[in-house]
């Protein structure tokens, strides 16, 4: 007996198997799954970043909740020579248990031995070197006699460059450059429940002083 297919708004059929897929591909429920087609008219991309979204909204209020719990998570290169200790916390122990959770974890220990980053958030950068990173883009701008409106978003333009080479969060993830480590993260929150941070981390280098992240 074949499953009767849901219409959608634009009279496109939404097939449980589509629902299905939809359900394993991104780890939603059926309902939203099902929310996601018809409101995509059945694209299963166009869905999946419709999900996306939608959890990165649920993760908006779990954000400002207390995330004392977690772990410790560490990632060795294959050659002994380069090291992460990364710590992911979370609201509960459950979670912190939870497979998913662990995988993220291990995922951020990764892109941290992979990309470098040196400070955890913007705010960890210190004052005079972003300073000194300001006044190099102001000469350079001018040198391109722009106009002073034009060269503030110049500025502006070349600091946020600044922020995804250094900043962890604000990396592109290494796994899908289309979006950034604290994306990663709140499509985390929206999926697994619970307010999900990073605290600190450090990155070892045979030869090299420890990433300054701060706590």
């Amino acid at each position: 007996m074949k499953t009767k297919p849901w219409m959608t708004r634009n009279d496109m059929a939404i097939t449980a198997d589509q629902v299905k897929m939809l359900r394993e591909a991104t780890g939603a429920g059926m309902m939203d799954a099902k929310r996601a087609l018809e409101a995509t008219g059945g694209d299963f991309e166009k869905a999946k970043d419709w999900l996306r979204q939608k959890g990165m909204a649920k993760a908006g209020a779990k954000a400002t909740r207390a995330a004392r719990q977690g772990i410790v998570e560490t990632y060795v290169h294959h050659n002994q020579q380069l090291g992460v200790l990364v710590e992911v916390n979370s609201e509960s122990d459950f979670v912190a248990r939870n497979e998913q959770f662990r995988e993220l974890a291990h995922e951020i220990a990764v892109h941290i031995a992979a990309a470098d980053p040196r400070y955890l958030r913007r705010e960890d950068v210190p004052a005079d070197m972003l300073e000194r990173e300001r006044a190099i883009f102001q000469a350079q701008a001018r040198d391109q006699k722009k106009p002073e409106a034009v060269m503030e978003k110049i500025v502006q333009g070349k600091l946020n460059d600044f922020y995804k080479r250094e900043v962890l969060l604000d990396q592109p993830w290494t796994k899908d450059d289309k979006r950034s480590v604290s994306e990663v993260v709140k499509e985390a929150i929206g999926k697994i429940g619970e307010n999900i941070t990073i605290s600190r981390f450090a990155r070892f280098k045979v030869g090299e002083g420890p990433s300054p992240s701060s706590t």
